[in-house]
């Protein structure tokens, strides 16, 4: 084990930041979610502060990513993957599954409504 393990804020805070993108979150709300100020958050994805484990830890579930990710961008697995937690996965196999079959009946204004709504709520989860 390497003991002289640096922790690279800069890295972190992109890291943070592109998990934030891809689950289509501002500043905003991340910071909103987890209790925070959208300034702080800033900073934090600038690599201009170092958070306490305990934030570490309310990003890292908010985001769907692991701390070893986080920290250090080894990308072992995902905190709470929809295979793991959910008992609504969609097989590739099973095209036919109650969830497809509700969406398939949505206006593009409700699948863009629930969209908006999955990742409001899927932090909380």
């Amino acid at each position: 084990m390497d003991d002289n393990i640096q922790i690279n804020n800069v890295a972190i805070g992109q890291r943070m930041r592109e998990e934030r993108c891809k689950l289509g979150l501002s500043q905003e709300e991340l910071a909103e979610i987890i209790g925070l100020s959208n300034y702080y958050i800033g900073q934090l994805e600038r690599g201009e502060r170092q958070m306490s484990l305990p934030t570490l830890v309310k990003i890292s579930k908010c985001l769907h990513v692991s701390l070893d990710y986080l920290v250090l961008g080894n990308n072992l697995c995902a905190v709470g993957s929809v295979k793991e937690s959910s008992d609504i996965y969609i097989s590739s196999s099973n095209k036919d599954t109650e969830l497809e079959n509700l969406l398939k009946k949505c206006s593009p204004e409700e699948l863009e409504l629930f969209k908006k709504l999955m990742k409001t709520v899927l932090p909380y989860i």
